[in-house]
C-alpha cells in the first residue's frame, strides 16, 4: 500500500451553523467556496455519488460517494480528481457550534504522498475554508478569489478532455 497523508484546515466562521451547512451542500447554485463548481448528487445521503461540476456543467472536476452525512456536523466523501490518474482519497467537513459562529474543520485523510492530488489538497484545503469564512461572514468570496473564477471560465475549454462531464455521468437510479 503506498504512503498516505492527512491535510487538516480549520477556520472559525462569524455565522450560523445552518448558513455553514447549507454552503457547503447546496445544489441549486455555485459553490463559490468549492472554486465555484456545482454540486451534482444521486442523493444527498450515505451511498449517494456527488460529481462537482463546471457552472455549465460540461466539466466535471471531483467525483465521490458520500460516506457520512449527519446534518448540519458532519459531510464525508470519497474525492477524487477526474484529471489525474490518483486513488482516491477522503474528505469531511465539521462544522462545530461555538460562542459566536461555527468552528469548521476540512480534513483530507488517505492523501496519497507524492501525488499530483496531494499538491492540490494542500493548496486546496485553505482556499476552501478562507473562502467559505468570506461567503459566509461578507456575502462574497474575496476579491481575488473572483478574479481567479473568471479565469477558471475562461480556461474551461481548456481541460482536458478526460474531465468532460459525459465521462463521469452520476449511477442510474
Amino acid at each position: 500500500m503506498s504512503e498516505t497523508r492527512k491535510i487538516v484546515a480549520k477556520v472559525f466562521i462569524e455565522g450560523s451553523i445552518d448558513d455553514v451547512w447549507h454552503e457547503i451542500t447546496k445544489t441549486d447554485e455555485l459553490q463559490g467556496a468549492m472554486f465555484n463548481m456545482r454540486l451534482h448528487t444521486d442523493g444527498l445521503g450515505l451511498g449517494g455519488h456527488i460529481r462537482m461540476r463546471t457552472a455549465d456543467g460540461k466539466y466535471t472536476g471531483v467525483v465521490g460517494e458520500i460516506l457520512e452525512f449527519d446534518p448540519p456536523h458532519r459531510y464525508g466523501h470519497t474525492f477524487k480528481f477526474t484529471n489525474y490518474d490518483d486513488p482516491p482519497c477522503k474528505v469531511f467537513y465539521d462544522l462545530e457550534e461555538v460562542s459566536g459562529g461555527v468552528e469548521f474543520t476540512l480534513t483530507a485523510e488517505e492523501v496519497p504522498v507524492a501525488t499530483k492530488t496531494a499538491k492540490q489538497m494542500k493548496g486546496g484545503a485553505g482556499f476552501i475554508v478562507k473562502t467559505l469564512k468570506a461567503i459566509i461572514e461578507n456575502g462574497t468570496p474575496p476579491l481575488g478569489t473572483r478574479a481567479l473564477f473568471v479565469m477558471f471560465k475562461v480556461m474551461a475549454p481548456f481541460s482536458p478532455k478526460s474531465t468532460l462531464s459525459e465521462h463521469w455521468p452520476l449511477p442510474e437510479v
